[in-house]
């Protein structure tokens, strides 16, 4: 009994260092939250152990009434397993064993540089912010008068090459940006969606098929003359389910990827696309009046690129 006492005396201590650990996932933001709350589930839980465990020693009853207490607090946890244990100890991404802040504080268990990897999008926009932009670039005359490290895109969008059969599936585009140009599936990153989810939705919704495994090929940044600002994510794709169809937005149809209609697509296609379909990343910085190219700077991983 005196055993007992001792655990019950000094409970609440580990409790306490439960929520502490609650309030230092908080630094992991959005990226926490479902850890956050299984921790509030396992510190609930030990609150009950703790209650019948008081119960058991200030009315003086059985020891043995503490094994069923034990018992009906694991079968509790065992059913709630799902939320209380979403921790894991390596990043499914590259199989790396996850620091001990990595595997408390973040739901996706990723570590941080597969999270960079996989969110290009949200680390570009955060180093931007923190500089501010020498010239407004919508008066830019060329690519080189823009401080593209201090440049911030106003929109986040993807656009998505599907090749199959030495093919690729582009689209007459029917509506927004770019209306009566052919391009590829594509459109805006929503709130709390990578740029990857956002490349399966947007090929969704555009010509009703699934696409699997879209692959970051390379970075398009955008500044046009009347203001507008844009980052967009090139993927490519093979793996596909469906039938493309036509939709209010586009009218899908296979070409041969050796005779795609350049001339009657945004002029910035033909720097980019031959050497990304060759496999070569890259990062492409444009310069637009409405529809019309004023400058760029395509630049792939293996050359220093080139301005007009």
């Amino acid at each position: 009994m005196e055993i007992l006492g001792f655990i019950v005396e000094n409970f609440i201590y580990v409790i306490i260092a439960v929520l502490a650990l609650n309030l230092f996932q908080r630094k992991g933001g959005t990226r926490s939250i479902k850890k956050r709350f299984a921790v509030i589930y396992i510190a609930a839980l030990l609150l009950v152990l703790d209650t019948l465990l008081t119960l058991i020693y200030t009315n003086n009853l059985s020891l043995w009434l503490t094994v069923p207490a034990v018992l009906a607090t694991a079968g509790a946890g065992f059913l709630l397993r799902r939320k209380i244990w979403p921790f894991k100890t390596r990043c499914p991404e590259c199989r790396r064993r996850l620091t001990w802040q990595e595997a408390i504080t973040y739901d996706d268990n990723l570590c941080d540089d597969c999270y960079k990897r996989l969110h290009p999008e949200e680390f570009q926009t955060e180093a931007a912010a923190e500089l501010a932009p020498a010239v407004d670039p919508k008066d830019a005359e060329s690519v080189a008068d823009i401080d593209w490290d201090s440049w911030e895109p106003k929109e986040t969008c993807v656009i998505t090459y599907l090749f199959n059969d030495g093919k690729v599936l582009l689209i007459d585009k029917k509506t927004g940006l770019g209306k009566g140009l052919v391009n590829v599936p594509g459109g805006h990153v929503e709130p709390g969606e990578t740029a990857a989810e956002a490349a399966v939705r947007e090929y969704k919704e555009e010509v009703g098929i699934d696409i699997k495994d879209p692959v970051l090929m390379g970075t398009l940044n955008f500044q046009f003359r009347d203001g507008l600002s844009m980052r967009g994510y090139v993927f490519f794709a093979e793996e596909f389910e469906g039938t493309p169809a036509e939709t209010p937005e586009a009218g899908p149809f296979w070409v041969d990827k050796n005779e795609i209609p350049f001339d009657r697509m945004w002029e910035d296609d033909k720097r980019w696309l031959p050497g990304a379909m060759e496999g070569r990343r890259f990062t492409g910085r444009y310069i637009f009046d409405g529809e019309r190219m004023v400058s760029e700077d395509t630049e792939f991983e293996d050359d220093e690129g080139s301005e007009e």
